[in-house]
């Protein structure tokens, strides 16, 4: 167990961390180009956020969260969502007697205790984005916008983008009891979770993952057939912004999203490439979180990309991510006096920029050749004291295996030309 990681963890190991270090690099250049700025929170938060904030009827809250005391008796859990910490640290800092609207993004790990699949981890890795201050329509569209535009162009071709609305409170607690007396008839047959959410909160019914409970809210009334003026006209608004901006969307009446803080749009991207439960990004907006969370009644919109199944959906949709360079120069050294020059010239060449090894466990002339090799290292120079003392050093190319004598003097000059040169 020891050199076991925990249930639902992974190590990320350095022949697959570029992947991560890519797309973190992509995820930051389109959000820097959309005018989002990063906010880092801290890895837990106070468990009443989440209660509050999330919805006390959730899977995550009631089966999920990893929840403990510190040494104060102070209830404090990891965070397993982004959304409420953002909220949390913009009412904290007073962010919203800025400028408005306040735009947000984060790449953070989170933390829910489900049972562990194929990119649905205890310890999971998500890219977010927040707007706050804004009940623009034109809001929802850049969000989801952002969100098209990075898988595209990450080379994604096969997901789809939903959407639906749920309402605002008012139209929605009319919806909840035509769902009530939908399922009236079919209470016995429920598991017992959603028992329990039957009167509090029946929308959670049809996010259940019990087969049994898929199938009982077939044919259940829509939250589309329920809005009022007002949320109609938003989510119509929100599909002319769509199309303005070229975006392509399906309609999807049975999004609901699992956390109960959305209000009037709700979209996922969906792919059918990595299992039934193929969603990729999901989000929407949020008009009364950051006041249920002690803030002044601000509107927000924004969504979560889980890491670990956009990098599923980049394999499953033969998308490559190029491997890094490898090292540049090796140095292989032979004596004390090469040895001593050596460690000189790969300070030289690693204060210009380049990627430069010597080996570390002296092996002698050979094994170190075959050290650089599996490097893939381009070029090895060749120091020993014979070198020295003719003040010539051999540089190879080990593509080619061409190789030139260099003087001593300029062989870290002669050295930076070449990698630039290549």
């Amino acid at each position: 167990m020891l050199t076991n990681a925990p249930k639902g963890t992974k190590d990320i190991l350095p022949n697959q961390v570029y992947k991560w270090h890519f797309l973190e690099k992509a995820f930051r250049d389109i959000c820097t180009r959309y005018g989002f700025r990063e906010i880092r929170t801290p890895i837990f938060e106070h468990t009443e956020l989440f209660t509050r904030g999330v919805g006390d009827t959730t899977d995550i809250v009631e089966k999920q969260m990893y929840t403990f005391e510190d040494f104060a008796k102070r209830s404090l859990t990891l965070k397993p969502e982004g959304t409420s910490p953002a909220v949390r640290s913009f009412v904290e800092h007073k962010q919203y007697a800025e400028v408005q609207p306040t735009k947000y993004y984060y790449d953070i790990p989170c933390f829910r205790y489900e049972k562990p699949q194929s990119g649905r981890l205890r310890e999971f890795h998500q890219f977010g984005i927040e707007i706050f201050g804004t009940s623009n329509m034109m809001a929802d569209a850049e969000v989801i916008c952002l969100a098209d535009d990075f898988l595209r162009n990450l080379g994604i071709e096969d997901v789809e983008l939903r959407i639906n609305s749920i309402g605002c409170p008012s139209c929605r607690d009319i919806y909840r009891q035509a769902l009530r007396d939908f399922l009236k008839p079919k209470y016995d047959d429920l598991c017992d979770t959603c028992k329990s959410r039957y009167e509090r909160n029946p929308m959670r019914i049809l996010d259940c993952k019990s087969e049994i409970c898929q199938s009982l809210v077939q044919g259940a009334p829509v939250m589309l057939d329920y809005l009022d003026e007002e949320c109609q006209v938003a989510f119509d608004e929100l599909k002319a912004n769509l199309e303005a901006m070229d975006v392509e969307y399906t309609v999807d009446p049975g999004i609901v999203r699992g956390l109960d803080y959305y209000t009037k749009t709700a979209f996922e991207f969906v792919s059918n490439k990595i299992g039934a439960q193929g969603t990729v990004c999901g989000g929407g907006r949020y008009d009364n979180l950051i006041e249920e969370l002690g803030g002044p009644p601000i509107p927000g919109v924004g969504f979560g990309l889980g890491i670990e199944r956009l990098l599923l959906t980049l394999e499953a949709n033969g998308v490559a991510i190029p491997e890094p360079e490898g090292v540049e120069v090796f140095i292989a050294i032979l004596g004390d006096n090469g040895k001593k020059f050596g460690l000189s010239l790969l300070r030289q060449l690693r204060r210009e920029g380049l990627r430069a090894e010597v080996d570390l466990l002296a092996r002698n002339f050979k094994g170190q050749f075959k050290y650089s090799d599996r490097l893939n290292a381009r070029y090895t120079v060749m120091i020993g004291d014979n070198e020295l003392e003719e003040g010539q050093i051999t540089i190879k190319d080990m593509a080619t295996s061409e190789q030139r004598r260099v003087d001593i003097r300029t062989i870290a000059e002669e050295l930076v030309q070449l990698c630039k040169e290549r």
